[in-house]
């Protein structure tokens, strides 16, 4: 195959916009497409600030923010990719201003009972129920 003058090698044309449920799947926010399709119809998905349709277009620097997993991703679309393709080519498809979770609490330790102690007493319920804040 000849190559045309003035071009080294030939390149496959990035499409202009994508389907945001596409989009969201093959940048792997979600582990299906149908998956990334409810979350689209639930609302839990936003394209510049309004609420998506799984078939809305995505257009290379548009803000796309996702409710997955109890956590909001906020991402800039980069790159339109159609095809899911591994993790690090993904990754250079967006930019992600999700900011850091907040620190985790911790727990206060659980009450250790001896072993071979027997069930609590009624008084020793009361003592674990006023320790556990109940």
């Amino acid at each position: 195959m000849e190559v045309p003058a003035g071009r080294s090698e030939l390149t496959v044309a990035e499409p202009s916009t994508v389907r945001v449920d596409s989009w969201a799947w093959a940048v792997r926010l979600y582990k299906t497409r149908s998956a990334a399709a409810a979350a689209c119809k639930a609302g839990h998905v936003r394209v510049n600030g309004e609420k998506a349709k799984p078939a809305q277009a995505v257009r290379v620097g548009d803000e796309v923010r996702a409710r997955v997993a109890e956590t909001e991703r906020i991402l800039i679309a980069r790159k339109l990719i159609v095809k899911r393709v591994g993790a690090v080519v993904a990754s250079d498809c967006f930019d992600d201003l999700t900011p850091p979770p907040p620190p985790k609490a911790e727990a206060p330790l659980g009450v250790v009972r001896d072993r071979g102690a027997g069930r609590p007493t009624k008084r020793d319920r009361r003592i674990l129920d006023q320790f556990r804040g109940r």
